[in-house]
């Protein structure tokens, strides 16, 4: 799918730079866009998450807004394909949401444009920078 074909589809946009001719890549396997990584949910704690996943709206799912309010990372998929929830039980609490897909969903954001994910189950996890020593880590900002 063309990143203008998805955009069309979903009513969302990205910033003029990004060229809407591209192929969106479905990955399946480990993905990061901005300040958010996307794991297979079997990494993360599936014995802790609980099952009840709800289907993703037509219109999907913003999952994380820029500290500014701005650039927000929206979860999309074709109608019925696609089941989420917010209740992951991430040990390190970074996890947003985990979802289940049976056809690519795609991860949108405004300057990053789209990515594709495969077919599966899914934590969607907010990136942390590790510093020296022993502090606190830190969330990645987009």
């Amino acid at each position: 799918m063309y990143l203008a074909e998805l955009l069309d589809r979903t009513g969302l946009d990205v910033l003029d730079h990004l060229d809407r001719q591209v192929t969106v890549p479905v990955i399946d396997g480990l993905q990061a866009q901005g300040d958010l990584l996307v794991l297979p949910l079997a990494l993360v704690a599936p014995s802790h998450t609980r099952r009840d996943f709800w289907e993703l709206p037509a219109e999907g799912r913003e999952l994380v807004r820029g500290e500014a309010g701005n650039n927000p990372h929206t979860l999309v998929a074709d109608r019925g394909t696609c089941r989420l929830t917010t209740w992951v039980g991430d040990p390190e609490r970074l996890a947003i949401a985990a979802f289940e897909n049976t056809a690519p969903a795609y991860l949108i954001h405004p300057e990053h444009g789209a990515t594709g994910i495969a077919p599966g189950a899914w934590c969607v996890r907010r990136q942390r920078e590790l510093g020296a020593g022993f502090r606190k880590p830190i969330l990645v900002a987009d």
